[in-house]
C-alpha cells in the first residue's frame, strides 16, 4: 500500500517551505501539481527531480480512481497546489477523501496558507473566525450575502484583483460602510501590500489605486 502526503508550498517567497516538506517532496515517487510549470520553478530551485504530474480542478473527478489504484499498488504520492495548502480553495479535497475511503494512509504536512497570514496581519479579531473562500461570482452570491448578514466573526474571502471593487461594495451593502476590514495583496512577496480601514475606506482606495495581484479580504468581527 502506497500513501498521500499533503505538502503546502510557499505562498510567494520560495523560503517559506519546511525542511521536511522538501525532503517528502523528493522521496515520494511523484507530485500531483495544480501547474506543472508553477510547481517545476519550486521543485527546480531547490533540485527536486521528482516527477511532476498534472492534477487540478479540470482532470480530478476522472483521474482519482486511477491515482487512488496507484497508491494502493504501492505509489507514494506528494500533492501540491500553486500556492498554500492544496484543498483550501485548491484541488485535493477529492483525492484526500477517496484515499481514506480506500484505506490509504493520508498525512498532511503543516505549511503555509494565506487566508491565516491576512488574518493575523490584519489586527482584527483571529481567535474566532470564518473563511468563506470566493464568493459566487453571479448565481447564489445574493444568498450567501444575506446569510453571512449576521455573523459575529471575523470572515476571510479571497478575491481577484478585478472583483475586489465590486465584493467591497456588496459588503458595505450588506455590512455597512463603517465595518472595518483589511486586505493583504501578493503575500509575502515583493510588493506584499496591506490595507486596513473601514469598507468605505477600502472602497475610496481601490477607486484611487486599483490593487494587483490575489487578494486575501478580512471583514472585522462585530
Amino acid at each position: 500500500m502506497g500513501k498521500l502526503f499533503v505538502v503546502p508550498t510557499p505562498i510567494g517567497n520560495l523560503e517559506d517551505i519546511s525542511l521536511r516538506a522538501l525532503r517528502i517532496l523528493k522521496e515520494v515517487h511523484v507530485v500531483l501539481a495544480e501547474d506543472t510549470r508553477t510547481s517545476g520553478v519550486l521543485l527546480k530551485h531547490y533540485e527536486i527531480n521528482t516527477p511532476l504530474r498534472s492534477y487540478h480542478m479540470h482532470n480530478e473527478h476522472h483521474s482519482v480512481s486511477k491515482l487512488v489504484e496507484e497508491m494502493q499498488g504501492g505509489i507514494v504520492m506528494g500533492l501540491v497546489s500553486d500556492a498554500g495548502m492544496p484543498g483550501i480553495s485548491d484541488p485535493g479535497f477529492l483525492l484526500i477523501r477517496e484515499s481514506i475511503k480506500a484505506g490509504i494512509e493520508v498525512e498532511v504536512l503543516p505549511g503555509a496558507n494565506a487566508a491565516l497570514v491576512a488574518l493575523v496581519e490584519s489586527g482584527l479579531p483571529c481567535d474566532r473566525f470564518v473563511f468563506e473562500g470566493f464568493l459566487p461570482v453571479k448565481k447564489g452570491r445574493k444568498t450567501r450575502l444575506e446569510f453571512l448578514q449576521n455573523e459575529q466573526r471575523s470572515v476571510v474571502f479571497y478575491e481577484s484583483p478585478h472583483r475586489i471593487l465590486r465584493t467591497l461594495k456588496d459588503l458595505s451593502e450588506y455590512f455597512g460602510e463603517s465595518r472595518q476590514a483589511s486586505m493583504s495583496r501578493e503575500l509575502s512577496k515583493k510588493f506584499h501590500e496591506t490595507r486596513r480601514g473601514s469598507l468605505a475606506e477600502l472602497i475610496d482606495s481601490c477607486e484611487k489605486n486599483p490593487p494587483k495581484g490575489e487578494i486575501v479580504l478580512v471583514l472585522g468581527a462585530l
